[in-house]
């Protein structure tokens, strides 16, 4: 795939987003498969139409979209931005796309927090993509840190992705450092509550960001945690996150999988 057709899908599924906020439904007749469109957010209906269906009220609702990173990966496309309806929050986009048009979609938010045990608010922090060449490497290790030290496969190994206790923290309640990853872990631990990733079911990545989705259980309820990681020098370097619970059955107004 060429710079230029990863750029346009990119621009596609950036206007997509933002007539959420519009209400113009052009992008959206535009990019988005007519028959084929798959939501996997579960509290939506399936299909472009519902997707159409919705832009009225969103704007009443007075809807505001901020988008402030982009990832291009192949026929994927994934969107770090800030809503804003019913309060500020934090969101993941990925989009899918087949022949220049939008077919699937899959989302994470959460309720932006305001204030951070690290300082930095859930969306700040560089936006720039560097080291293109480096996508697969970055894509792997990436990988390879969420099977090895989240889903638990080899713990011991957790200190040799980070160059030393440097980490930019942007989860809401973990403080920078590999020392804060450890104590907010600790506190966790201290209060029985339940932390596990069981598996990792999509990588995104272009350069030094990499976006992984993937599904366990915090507190003992089914969620869905999406996590992006900036590279450096091939070590992890910064994170950002959303957690969001996954609806039960009798509440999901699609069929399809959360993932």
């Amino acid at each position: 795939m060429t710079f230029n057709h990863q750029n346009e899908l990119v621009l596609k599924a950036i206007t997509v987003l933002e007539s959420l906020e519009s209400g113009n439904p052009e992008a959206i007749t535009a990019y988005v498969h007519p028959e084929k469109y798959i939501q996997h957010n579960q509290a939506l209906l399936d299909g472009r139409e519902a997707m159409l269906g919705a832009l009225e009220h969103l704007r009443k609702v007075g809807t505001k979209v901020s988008i402030k990173r982009t990832l291009g990966d192949g026929d994927y496309v994934a969107l770090h931005s800030v809503y804003d309806f019913h309060g500020p929050k934090i969101a993941f986009d990925i989009f899918r796309f087949e022949k220049g048009l939008i077919v699937e979609h899959w989302d994470n938010l959460q309720e932006m927090a305001d204030n951070t045990p690290s300082n930095h608010t859930m969306i700040d922090g560089p936006v720039a993509i560097k080291d293109i060449d480096k996508t697969d490497a970055n894509k792997v290790l990436v990988k390879s840190y969420v099977e090895n030290i989240l889903l638990g496969r080899k713990p011991e190994l957790l200190a040799s992705y980070f160059d030393g206790d440097n980490y930019i923290q942007h989860s809401p309640h973990i403080a920078d450092g590999l020392s804060g990853l450890h104590a907010a872990l600790q506190a966790l631990k201290e209060k029985n509550i339940e932390f596990q990733y069981t598996q990792v079911h999509q990588v995104v990545g272009q350069g030094d960001f990499v976006l992984t989705a993937s599904e366990g259980s915090f507190d003992g309820q089914p969620t869905a945690f999406y996590d992006l990681f900036r590279v450096e020098n091939g070590k992890i370097a910064e994170h950002w996150d959303v957690i969001e619970a996954i609806l039960p059955a009798e509440k999901r107004k699609n069929s399809n999988s959360r993932f």
